[in-house]
């Protein structure tokens, strides 16, 4: 059972908070020297609860509205396959979902009322995002965008606590991985292209067409990339945080391979697994960058 709601959670793509918290807090000690390991704590766990939360409602919603059940499923994509596999009841999911929102939201509220009104607005944007995430907007072709601006907006929350400041430094570091975790979003939805076009969903993938968007996929990584060499040449970020434009390679093979087989979903796996790979290996060396500081 242990299993079944790891898989349900989506424990591989938690990382992707666990990254941006990391970022957060990198960047605090790297300007301040400091770091409050309970509010470090108390951010993990909530920030990885509201994770779990919008990972649970979107498997409960595409299960609802006939998504999942027309999906091939991958290791990346389709769903989870936990509810059309009738291994938890839809009912439960949604409710431990709830619950998850509940529990990063009490953590939320907790620092409002120690932080104040910028802790608020992020918090409410989160609860906002995640309860009406796989409805409306996806429904509307912002998913991308709320992805990205969810990351970011981790970023500077985990740094607001830990600062009770926004800096250049945290709202350039938010681009880099808010833009890293919408790029996975964004090439992931392409096995699903026709299922979620079916059922009224519009991703970006859908809104481009396939064909354009291989070449809408290049824009992401041109943003982080560019955010990062930028934050270096404006000694915002050390030089040292150089090194994690080490995973290029990565993300050069990954965009090649999804031009030539965008219409191939059983060919498409090995870019989305490079693509992930990128995001979390660029993700981490950011932090490390930041952290070595040379």
């Amino acid at each position: 059972m242990i299993k079944v709601w790891l898989r349900v959670i989506r424990i591989r793509f938690l990382l992707a908070s666990v990254i941006a918290v990391s970022v957060g807090l990198a960047i605090n000690w790297n300007l301040n020297n400091s770091i409050d390991v309970f509010a470090a704590l108390m951010t993990f766990v909530g920030v990885v609860a509201l994770h779990a939360s919008v990972d649970l409602l979107n498997d409960y919603w595409d299960y609802k509205r006939g998504i999942d059940t027309l999906t091939k499923r991958t290791k990346m994509s389709g769903g989870t396959g936990v509810l059309p596999e009738g291994l938890l009841k839809p009912s439960t999911v949604y409710r431990v979902g709830i619950a998850f929102l509940i529990i990063g939201g009490v953590i939320g509220a907790y620092f409002v009322i120690t932080d104040g009104l910028v802790i608020a607005i992020i918090l409410g944007f989160a609860i906002f995002s995640i309860y009406f995430y796989s409805t409306k907007i996806v429904d509307s072709g912002l998913a991308e965008f709320f992805v990205a601006l969810k990351g970011a907006m981790i970023v500077l929350g985990t740094f607001f606590i830990q600062s009770n400041q926004l800096t250049g430094e945290s709202v350039l570091g938010g681009v880099v991985v808010g833009v890293l975790s919408s790029l996975v979003l964004f090439i992931v939805s392409f096995p699903d292209y026709d299922a979620d076009k079916l059922k009224g969903r519009k991703t970006l993938v859908i809104a481009a067409g396939k064909k354009n968007a291989t070449y809408v996929f290049w824009i992401f990584p041109m943003i982080s990339i560019g955010a990062i060499i930028s934050g270096v040449l404006l000694e915002l970020f050390p030089i040292s945080s150089m090194i994690s434009l080490i995973p290029i390679p990565l993300i050069i093979l990954a965009g090649r391979g999804l031009q030539k087989n965008y219409e191939n979903q059983d060919l498409l796996f090995p870019s989305m697994s490079k693509t992930l790979m990128f995001s979390r290996l660029t993700g981490t060396l950011f932090v490390l960058g930041i952290l070595i500081d040379l």
